[in-house]
């Protein structure tokens, strides 16, 4: 029997990431808050960070997106 494969929107990922960067929490209390796996949201605050010049760097975004 196979499991289905959890995904969840860029907008419930960015939530919980600035929740993190908030630091009010642990990433293991806004994960269980959340039913996600704490390395799930590990990686993605990673992501965001490696990223978060693209929000201001429109010209890179839309080569990127041309790429994509």
């Amino acid at each position: 029997m196979s499991t289905k494969r959890k995904t969840y929107s860029a907008d419930f990922k960015s939530k919980l990431v600035l929740e993190v960067l908030e630091a009010n929490k642990t990433i293991n209390e806004i994960a269980s808050q959340y039913g996600v796996l704490p390395v799930s949201l590990k990686n993605w605050k990673k992501q965001f960070l490696e990223n978060m010049s693209l929000a201001f760097d429109k010209s890179t975004v839309v080569k990127e997106y041309a790429l994509a």
